[in-house]
């Protein structure tokens, strides 16, 4: 089968791997679609943190955001999986250990990422194995490009709850890329209200085709009071803003992640009474994110910029948009093309 290796950095190639086999409790999946997310880009230009301490390495196999119908069973593996579509949790863990047995297996010790650490491949490919218990199954009503929006929109979905908001409550989204917009559309499903930062009026076009009237650039935020913020960025100075503006005993959720470190001051995280929350991983808000996709309270397919082939992959990830590309900040590959 067709997949896409990095073998280097800034070296990606389609390449004739062996099609994976279902090992008891796994499932083999044909994938649909799946998309190109920022730490698929850091992969491939040798800045993610993983590659530099051992939990990544050369060639690998990457892509996490993906739908697909499962084609093979493992010994094992209940016969209903069969011809389900589906799309599955990235963290893969041991299962067994006190951190996975208590419900928060996403930072279990022994964890694997599909498409990312310890040389588990990933789904920019024809084809992928993936454990049953990491399984979701999709309804109908989720077609591939949303199927392919479930992983983010779990993370988007534990950020937007992160922020403990009441219905009519205001929260504040830094960052209007996939995951800030995503968690807009959330927050707003949920009833809060919602305003966005962008870094500059291009960068809010699409927040305001979405129908996000308070989308701001930082010298047009309005002095209100934020019950929460969200600092979807990854702006190195914009946490420390994030703690600035959130009302005193509120909540701010990091989700973003700068390229170099970030400071808080936290004597103003404790005078103000402020409940930090980071997120990392969508296992916990994959179901909900499925939900909403399902029952239309969340349509994300506008973030969908491009759907491409697996062979101008490399080129995605070098930064070049397909000539006919719209606004959204994702670009999914179908591996069949």
């Amino acid at each position: 089968m067709r997949a896409l290796v990095l073998t280097g950095p800034g070296k990606a190639e389609v390449h004739e791997v062996e099609p994976p086999a279902a090992a008891p409790g796994e499932v083999v999946v044909d994938v649909e679609r799946a998309g190109v997310c920022g730490t698929d880009v850091e992969l491939f230009t040798g800045e993610m943190s993983y590659l530099h301490t051992g939990r990544s390495w050369y060639p690998l196999r990457p892509g996490h955001e993906w739908c697909g119908r499962v084609t093979a069973l493992g010994d094992g593996v209940p016969a209903e999986w069969l011809g389900r579509r589906v799309t599955g949790d990235t963290m893969l863990s041991c299962r067994t250990c006190d951190r996975c047995r208590s419900g928060r297996h996403h930072v279990c010790g022994d964890m694997a990422e599909i498409g990312i650490s310890r040389g588990r491949p990933g789904a920019l490919a024809e084809q992928l194995a993936v454990p049953v218990t990491a399984l979701h199954a999709l309804p109908d009503t989720v077609d591939s490009t949303l199927g392919a929006l479930v992983e983010p929109g779990g993370n988007a979905l534990r950020a937007a709850r992160g922020a403990g908001l009441r219905p009519g409550g205001r929260l504040l989204v830094l960052g209007t890329g996939t995951i800030g917009l995503l968690t807009a559309l959330f927050a707003r499903a949920g009833g809060a209200e919602v305003h966005l930062l962008g870094q500059d009026e291009s960068t809010l076009r699409l927040a305001r085709h979405l129908g996000f009237g308070h989308a701001w650039t930082r010298a047009s935020l309005p002095r209100l009071p934020w019950d929460g913020v969200v600092d979807a960025s990854n702006a190195p100075g914009l946490p420390a803003l994030a703690l600035d503006l959130v009302e005193p005993a509120g909540r701010v959720v990091y989700i973003g992640l700068a390229g170099t470190p970030s400071a808080i001051d936290t004597r103003d995280l404790v005078l103000k009474d402020v409940t930090a929350v980071g997120i990392l991983g969508g296992s916990a808000g994959l179901d909900g994110a499925i939900a909403a996709y399902a029952d239309g309270s969340v349509d994300a397919r506008p973030l969908v910029a491009a759907t491409v082939g697996l062979a101008e992959t490399a080129g995605v990830l070098a930064g070049h948009r397909p000539a006919d590309a719209g606004p959204g900040p994702k670009i999914h590959i179908d591996p069949r093309r």
